[in-house]
């Protein structure tokens, strides 16, 4: 039975990504409690950040509630939690002692998110890339920390981190508009935004645009594709899975850029597990991918 500290980490989870938290099913028990701490410290801090209104004293006391914690805990092996500490900052603490995690991985994270508090466009990739390392890069390297992968693994963990993050951006640039924010920058492209009624104004340069903006994710995945033999099998599966997912959303982009207006294109739960069921069988190697031989 879960326990009711439990059941906040899993309810912050599901909220979060339901394409991650269907494929973490396929962890062991034990994993997929770390992996479950991980997430709700991470959806807790974006959502104060995303949420409308955004909630910057919320936030700052986030930041400030975390960094007293860690520094209590790495200044007392015996330090003991108080009753009203907040409990997933306490379980992320707690999982980055356990695990070892580089403190600089969830410093870089803290200030992506920060990012979103007063940055509204990036106009160059080193820009998108460097928000791209808090939000998503770390996020595979903490994963390769919990499953205890070796440092050749990290270098795939956060192609693996980037590639998935660069689609989020692709699938919600109708999305972020309504933030008021842009991920992609516009470079050798004749419209000024990605609102639609701009973009229509430039029909095949947009799809041009948009095909392009897919090679990136293509030559970063099969980066991450290249450590997956770093990983053992029980845990590669659910990475595979969700990493499958994230490819299944780039290939429906691919076949029709102007998709992401209409709909925001995710996979169902049965899309999930089905595809987590097919890794079980073939073992969560990778899979080619599909549009890039067109």
């Amino acid at each position: 039975m879960k326990t009711e500290l439990q059941q906040v980490h899993l309810d912050l989870f599901a909220a979060g990504s339901k394409t991650y938290y269907n494929a973490t099913r396929f962890f062991p028990d034990d994993l997929k409690k770390k992996v479950t701490l991980l997430y709700a410290f991470v959806r807790k801090a974006d959502s104060l950040v995303d949420d409308q209104p955004q909630d910057e004293p919320g936030f700052r006391r986030f930041c400030s509630d975390f960094r007293s914690l860690r520094e209590e805990f790495a200044s007392d092996s015996h330090a003991v939690l108080q009753p009203d500490a907040d409990p997933v900052i306490a379980g992320f603490v707690e999982l980055e002692e356990l695990c070892g995690f580089d403190p600089a991985w969830a410093d870089a994270f803290l200030y992506s998110m920060e990012l979103d508090l007063h940055k509204s466009e990036y106009n160059c990739l080193d820009e998108t890339l460097e928000y791209i390392y808090g939000s998503a890069e770390v996020i595979g390297l903490f994963m390769a920390g919990i499953m205890e992968l070796p440092r050749e693994a990290f270098h795939g963990a956060r192609m693996l981190g980037r590639a998935m993050q660069y689609i989020n951006f692709l699938r919600d640039i109708h999305e972020d508009i309504g933030l008021g924010r842009r991920y992609i920058p516009l470079e050798d492209v004749p419209f000024s935004s990605l609102r639609e009624a701009e973009t229509r104004k430039y029909p095949r340069e947009f799809e041009t645009f948009m095909r392009r903006e897919l090679s990136r994710f293509t030559g970063w995945q099969e980066e991450a594709d290249t450590s997956f033999a770093y990983i053992p099998r029980s845990f590669r599966i659910p990475v595979r899975t969700a990493s499958d997912m994230y490819l299944w959303t780039a290939e429906q982009i691919y076949e029709d850029p102007w998709v992401i207006y209409r709909r925001q294109v995710k996979p169902s739960k049965t899309r999930i597990m089905l595809r987590g069921a097919a890794n079980v069988i073939r073992g969560g190697m990778p899979r080619k991918i599909a549009y890039a031989t067109h």
